[in-house]
């Protein structure tokens, strides 16, 4: 009797687990070396999956339920096992517990700037950061690419073992999305929503994972990049460079910075000198006068840069106003610009045109 008592405790009868903690994906049943006898029962709880290994290969995965495990509803391990009408002998087999519920708020992040190639500012460096929901689809993948043999395997281990498996897939995804860097600051929950066809067809295939949900919380650019962007806004919300000038001009002369002349007034002031020296091209060049006098003057250049400024400045129109002045379209104005018939200078991609040349102009 005592020794059938001696077999009895070397039988594995129930095989269960109850997950008390919100943070594991995979454990390891704790057989103690014992054996499992034929027709013993395994309970499966929700968002579970019980996976059995023999000898490191990956036979029946049962759902949630209760289970009495025979040749019935054990098929693969009873043919790894050789068991061709039954069996009636005990078995030793490992058993994984593996939740397949969703986990929710894990953080990714680049540790590293990534490359991407962008159409605005070719190739720049790029770092962001976010976070991704997930589940396991495909226990056996996922216990050999991910887990391994690790009795309890963790949340925490995971997001050390992935993170930098789901940077790259972030990085190749985003790739060949092609979305422009000035883009992705302004579409966070669009694009993380359209990477999630590229990225989980790549986890699903390699690790047994569903990526569920995937967010960019934030892309940051190098400060040089960041410093462009700037500067094309700053361009775009100065506008028409004529009533720059003038504004900052009328703003020196209300606060009285009679010393402290803007950028408008120092425009200005170029302007002036090259006016005065083209009006006095006749007058010989003294090859002794100081460095910096304007030709033919006997002022100091301070002093002609001053007279300079108190002159009048020139008015300057872009086609829009010019067209409006001339109660036409901006297209036509840019026509006549284009064959010469009204005067004006092209800077880049802009026409700025003189109210002089504008009167020119009506006077045929």
């Amino acid at each position: 009797m005592a020794l059938m008592d001696f077999i009895k405790k070397q039988l594995i009868e129930i095989i269960e687990w109850q997950d008390d903690s919100r943070d594991t994906l995979s454990y390891r049943w704790p057989d103690q070396d014992k054996e499992i006898k034929n027709n013993a029962q395994l309970i499966v709880r929700e968002s579970q999956v019980a996976q059995f290994v023999y000898l490191g290969k990956y036979a029946d995965a049962l759902g949630p339920g209760k289970h009495n495990l025979t040749t019935d509803n054990i098929p693969v391990l009873s043919t790894i096992l050789g068991w061709k009408y039954g069996f009636e002998s005990p078995f030793k087999a490992d058993v994984y517990y593996v939740t397949t519920r969703v986990f929710a708020g894990n953080k990714w992040g680049t540790a590293n700037p990534i490359m991407m190639r962008d159409a605005d500012f070719g190739v720049v460096r790029v770092r962001a950061f976010g976070q991704y929901d997930f589940k396991i689809i495909n226990p056996p993948l996922f216990l050999k690419e991910v887990a391994g043999t690790d009795n309890h395997f963790r949340l925490d281990e995971f997001a050390d073992v992935m993170r930098s498996k789901i940077v790259t897939v972030f990085t190749e995804a985003i790739a060949q999305a092609k979305v422009p860097a000035l883009d992705v600051a302004s579409r966070y929950t669009e694009i993380g929503e359209a990477l999630l066809p590229a990225i989980n067809p790549i986890t699903t295939s390699k690790y047994g994972i569903e990526i569920t949900s995937f967010n960019i919380e934030n892309v940051s650019l190098p400060p040089e990049v960041e410093q462009a962007i700037d500067k094309r806004g700053a361009m775009t919300t100065i506008g028409d460079m004529g009533d720059y000038i003038k504004y900052n001009m009328a703003n020196a002369v209300a606060e009285g910075k009679a010393g402290t002349i803007g950028f408008g007034a120092e425009f200005a002031v170029a302007m002036g000198v090259g006016q005065q020296m083209a009006n006095q091209g006749a007058v010989g060049v003294n090859p002794n006068a100081p460095k910096g006098m304007v030709p033919g003057a006997m002022a100091t250049p301070v002093a002609a840069a001053a007279a300079s400024a108190a002159a009048p400045v020139m008015e300057l129109m872009n086609p829009a106003q010019v067209a409006q002045a001339l109660g036409v379209t901006e297209a036509d104005v840019l026509t006549e610009l284009d064959a010469g018939n009204l005067k004006g200078r092209k800077i880049g991609s802009q026409w700025r045109v003189t109210k002089e040349a504008v009167d020119a102009f009506l006077k045929g």
